[in-house]
């Protein structure tokens, strides 16, 4: 008999975990064990090695993580709990039950002040309390545990969770018209491409330790990414443009987000796709879920 190897996945209900819930019988040879955060705390290292002495996985892929990024200004303990603390209990029970850590972080690691794409080696300088704690993680898990992968991506979207494609289609279903920014730049990547990645790089039997950058390819703004998805809706909805100065957060947003993907693709033979044909299967995946809701 063949003992299949374990994955955990964290963060098992957001819009990563989502997608690579729907890989998982395409990979069989796995047993996943899924968990969210009702299910484990992973602030807490006492319950993160209990469920790894319970399922003793040969992988764990974090994609848990503090996203409210406003909120995570004035919500600073909480932000670091989850995004550095926590990172370090999973990288440190990773490294002591001998399992292959895959951790999830963000583009928001640096300052968007960049004219050509970023790779693993540019130089890192968060403006928000959100990219603090995503590169105070990062650099806890290689610390911890230098044979973690760090996968850094930007502009995440899916079918699942809360996101920007979401929060397109319900207001440009709600309102006569929109602004939406046009001054930030940066490469849309679809969730459900991220989690094939992950899982090429556990079943091709290859690790390569380090950080790695991955989104889908093309440069776009924001208010490019809106009208797309309001060509492929068909929406009646009028999408104007608009500064970021006319749009102000509360957190700091990199004005520049384009990160070059070439070290994951050539390292693990990664294909990298084009960033409206991603979008368009994506649309296509929601027209089938809401043709089953609506039976």
């Amino acid at each position: 008999m063949v003992v299949k190897q374990s994955i955990i996945v964290t963060g098992a209900n957001g819009q990563l975990g989502t997608e690579i819930r729907q890989l998982k019988n395409s990979f069989s040879q796995y047993n996943f064990v899924f968990v969210a955060r009702d299910e484990l705390d992973i602030t807490d290292a006492d319950s993160v090695n209990s469920i790894f002495n319970s399922s003793s996985p040969s992988y764990c892929i974090n994609c848990a993580a503090y996203t409210a990024v406003d909120k995570a200004e004035t919500d600073l303990e909480q932000a670091y709990k989850i995004n550095s603390k926590a990172t370090e209990n999973l990288a440190i029970a990773c490294r002591e039950h001998n399992t292959r850590f895959i951790h999830i972080s963000t583009d928001y690691v640096f300052d968007g002040t960049a004219s050509s794409p970023y790779t693993e080696e540019s130089r890192t300088n968060p403006v928000s309390i959100y990219g603090k704690s995503k590169l105070e993680g990062e650099q806890k898990a290689i610390k911890a545990n230098p044979d973690s992968v760090i996968i850094r991506t930007a502009w995440v979207y899916s079918q699942f969770g809360k996101n920007f494609v979401k929060t397109m289609l319900r207001l440009m279903n709600d309102k006569p018209e929109i602004g939406v920014v046009s001054d930030q730049l940066g490469s849309p990547t679809y969730a459900a491409d991220i989690a094939m990645a992950i899982m090429k790089i556990i079943s091709s039997g290859d690790w390569y330790p380090g950080i790695y950058h991955f989104s889908n390819q093309g440069v776009i703004s924001w208010f490019d990414f809106a009208t797309a998805i309001k060509e492929l809706s068909g929406s009646n909805c009028q999408v104007n443009p608009i500064t970021t100065a006319q749009y102000p957060t509360p957190a700091k947003r990199p004005a520049y987000s384009v990160m070059d993907s070439q070290k994951i693709s050539s390292t693990y033979n990664i294909q990298l796709i084009y960033w409206k044909e991603s979008l368009q299967t994506c649309f296509q995946r929601i027209k089938e879920q809401n043709s089953v809701q609506n039976q």
